[in-house]
């Protein structure tokens, strides 16, 4: 069965690198805010082209963060797209502040910036536009409509967890809005050896607030001046792990991309893989559009293709949140997609011969209809 995504081939193809660098930060015997992080810090603004890249302990931390960061609190409220996995939902619920689900567009499935529009409030404080299965969401577009709503005051926020590399231009995704959030998850783009995240931004006055909130919300220390602070922070192992892969992220994203157009050449009518054109894609995820999601899926199962489904629940319809308050419109194209989305697989590493057959089963597809 060829898996989804394999991390433990990426390893094994850094490790004597990746082993070197953890016994370096491990025998300073300073395993928080020591070298490893200050110079993942420095090294990873430098390649997003930015002033400050602030690690925090993981992705949803640093949604939560930047969240704070820009203002938002209790009762206000948060334009976030539909089908963005739940994860700004969390850091909307965990501060108290109420979600504003919004539209996608096809065949990026990122967020509708004019349905975005449509739904603002003078409680909207922020719009994430998630950057979903490594496609860049459209940001400066967002805010030329925010601006003339009148709306220049709200902040936007790139959820990047998903499109490490990816660029629109001589501008990569994280430099784009007023803070920008990643996550180092195993599995991402740049993925650590365990959980990591960072918040990233431009400007001084929102790095600062991360920096306090990220640390009790003490200056200096044990006197706290900021409200909400937490312990939230990546520690040396990760760090270290995460500068060795960061020489590589440009030519693991190529690879990705050749996956994708590979996978685009074999599909047949009525199947579209949801993805940006040239470098705007970075290749997180492989996802097809099914005429019909279950024979699709059965008989890649059959010919040896893992699946899986990025994601099965829109975030107003989940359980758990049903009852609390949210706001959203008809969401007419997330509605439809998550009926019809399924993962293929797509990792760096892929061989040859799995992408090969990966294709013989894409071309093979029952017919739409």
């Amino acid at each position: 069965m060829i898996q989804i995504n394999e991390p433990a081939r990426e390893y094994a193809a850094l490790a004597p690198s990746i082993e070197a660098a953890v016994l370096a930060s491990l025998r300073t015997g300073r395993w928080l805010f020591g070298e490893a992080t200050e110079g993942f810090a420095r090294d990873f603004a430098e390649y997003l082209g930015v002033n400050h890249v602030l690690p925090v302990a993981n992705g949803t931390d640093a949604l939560e963060l930047a969240l704070r960061a820009v203002g938002v609190g209790a009762g206000d409220e948060v334009i976030t797209a539909a089908n963005a996995g739940g994860y700004t939902s969390i850091a909307c619920r965990l501060i108290g502040a109420i979600p504003v689900y919004a539209d996608v567009v096809s065949p990026t499935m990122t967020l509708d910036s004019q349905d975005a529009v449509a739904l603002l409030s003078s409680r909207v404080k922020a719009v994430v536009v998630t950057h979903l299965y490594g496609n860049l969401g459209e940001v400066e577009g967002l805010r030329v409509l925010l601006e003339a709503a009148g709306r220049a005051d709200i902040a936007i926020i790139e959820d990047c967890a998903q499109a490490h590399g990816a660029r629109a231009g001589d501008r990569r995704a994280g430099s784009l809005g007023d803070l920008s959030t990643f996550s180092f998850y195993p599995s991402k783009n740049l993925g650590a050896l365990g959980d990591g995240g960072a918040v990233v931004t431009n400007r001084d006055d929102l790095a600062h607030q991360v920096r306090l909130l990220r640390q009790y919300g003490w200056e200096p220390r044990y006197r706290n001046v900021a409200a909400y602070g937490r312990n939230s922070r990546i520690d040396e192992v990760q760090a270290a792990v995460l500068r060795i892969k960061l020489e590589h992220l440009d030519a693991m994203n190529g690879a990705r991309r050749k996956i994708l157009q590979a996978y685009r050449n074999a599909l047949p009518e009525g199947f579209r893989l949801c993805v940006a054109e040239g470098e705007a894609t970075v290749g997180h995820l492989a996802v097809l559009l099914c005429p019909s999601r279950d024979s699709a899926r059965s008989h890649l199962n059959e010919m040896g293709v893992q699946t899986d489904i990025h994601y099965p629940t829109l975030d107003p319809d989940q359980p758990a949140w049903c009852d609390l308050p949210m706001r959203c419109g008809p969401l007419s194209n997330a509605r439809l997609a998550v009926e019809r989305i399924l993962t293929l697989p797509c990792f760096p590493h892929m061989t040859e011969d799995e992408i090969a057959k990966v294709c013989e089963a894409l071309r093979s597809l029952p017919p739409a209809g």
